[in-house]
Formats: C-alpha cells, sequence, structure tokens
C-alpha cells in the first residue's frame, strides 16, 4: 500500500523522526532540526519535504500553544506586536533570500553559535519567575527580537524558537514558562504563513502530512506538559542538544553533505 506514493514503513519512519522533533520543539524550539532531514531521508523532493514538514509541524505546534494558553503562560499584551513583527521579519527575510547566499549566514551563525552555548552553559538554570525591568525596554527587547528572529527564520530557519526562548528568558527576563508559551505563539504565526504559501504553491505531500501531523501533536502535547511541569530542569538540556543539532547541521550543509 501506498500512501501519496511512498510505502508504508517510509511514512512510519517519517512519524517517528516528526514525533521526536515535534517533542523537542516544544520544548526547546529546533524540530526542524531533525524533521526536516527525516523527510528528505525519506526521498521526498526539497520543496516537497518542507512544505509536508510544516503542515505536520504547525498541527503540532497548535497543540503546544494551546497547553500554554490554557495555563495562562502567554502575555498576551507582549505576544500580539511580537506575532505581527514576527510576520513581517519573516516576509522581508524570504525575500532577502532571493537576493542573498544563505552561505553569509552559516558563516555568521558558526560564530555566534558557540557565543550562545557558552553564555547558555555559564547559566546554570533559565529563570523560574519573571524578573525586574522596565515593561518598555520589555517590550522593545520582545518586539526586535521578533522582528530580527522572525527575518532570520524567513531566511534560513532551523533553530528560531530556540533564540526566541534565549532572548525572552535572558534579555527580556521572562520567565521559562512564560517565554515558552509566548515564543509558540510568535513560531506558529511564521509557521502559518510559510505553510500558506506552501500549500498555494502545491509543495505539499497532505496525506502524508496529516498522518505525520497526528505523531506531532503527540510530540507537542507530552513535550509542552513536561515543560510546564518540570520548567527550567528540562529546557536546559534540551536547548544545549539543539544548538550541537543545529551547529553540525550549518557545518554539514557547508561541506556539501545536506
Amino acid at each position: 500500500m501506498l500512501i501519496s506514493g511512498y510505502p508504508i514503513w517510509v511514512v512510519l519512519i517519517i512519524c517517528a523522526g516528526v514525533f521526536c522533533a515535534s517533542f523537542v520543539d516544544s520544548i526547546g524550539g529546533g524540530g526542524g532540526i531533525i524533521s526536516v532531514p527525516v523527510y528528505l531521508l525519506a526521498g521526498l523532493p526539497p520543496h516537497f519535504a518542507l512544505g509536508t514538514n510544516k503542515l505536520s509541524s504547525t498541527l503540532g505546534t497548535v497543540v503546544s500553544t494551546f497547553r500554554y494558553v490554557k495555563n495562562k503562560y502567554v502575555d498576551w499584551a507582549l505576544a500580539a506586536p511580537a506575532i505581527v513583527l514576527a510576520l513581517i521579519g519573516s516576509w522581508f527575510g524570504t525575500r532577502l533570500q532571493l537576493m542573498a547566499d544563505e552561505k553569509y549566514l552559516q558563516y555568521v551563525l558558526l560564530g555566534v553559535l558557540p557565543v550562545v552555548a557558552v553564555v547558555l552553559l555559564r547559566k546554570k538554570s533559565f529563570p523560574e519567575t519573571r524578573g525586574e525591568m522596565n515593561t518598555a525596554a520589555r517590550y522593545a527587547v520582545i518586539s526586535a527580537a521578533s522582528l530580527v528572529i522572525g527575518t532570520y527564520d524567513g531566511f534560513y530557519g532551523p533553530g528560531t524558537g530556540t533564540f526566541l526562548l534565549l532572548v525572552f528568558c535572558h534579555l527580556a527576563k521572562m520567565d521559562v514558562r512564560s517565554a515558552s508559551g509566548n515564543m509558540k505563539l510568535v513560531n506558529l504565526a511564521s509557521n502559518i504563513g510559510a505553510l500558506s504559501t506552501a500549500l498555494m504553491a502545491g509543495k505539499v505531500l497532505v496525506p502524508i502530512g496529516v498522518i505525520a501531523a497526528a505523531f506531532s501533536i503527540a510530540g507537542h502535547y507530552i513535550g509542552a506538559g513536561l515543560t510546564i511541569k518540570n520548567g527550567t530542569k528540562i529546557v536546559r538540556p534540551v536547548i544545549i542538544v539543539v544548538l550541537l543539532l543545529l551547529a553540525v547541521k550549518i557545518i554539514l550543509e557547508m561541506l556539501g553533505i545536506l
């Protein structure tokens, strides 16, 4: 039996990879670093791999976002302008991608990632409570981060949620649960925009994406629950793993292996 031209065993492998990616993504962002290569290894052409991944990941992200909203870990006053700015940044990043070589960004990221890792390792934990900060300054940091990282998401993408979470926690001084909830909202908006574009372009294998979405939903539901329950105990190690995977991905792409 074939699903969108692919054997069931291939689809099941995709589902397993999507579950792992979604679990990671709901906790510290960066799930696409895992799920996109899984789709590619399964034999999907690049554009279809990206588009189908957006379908499964977007539906899963809805679930983890809803859990954060339900548990009141979203600051809507901060999230509303951040969502708009992330969408603007994502559009601009996509336009920029058409004019520039992404290798320049890869070189920058290879320099930035070790710095981020050092900062992360020096901090023993993510904040469990919101820190003292001027309200206007917090708005400025979150708005600027959403615009800049949204631009990065449109231009390149991997690790977007992770970078947002790090900025929201350590620069905007949000507690880890609220930072995670706001990060998921911003990321969800960006995903919906990208999914709409992929669907209109006919670059989504809907049957595979819907099946994988069930596993994505499960991964997001479990991961969000663990974050809400355990906070920094689970977020910090997951983010370290995501940063390592992102560094490996960039290096392999630069070597022409991916």
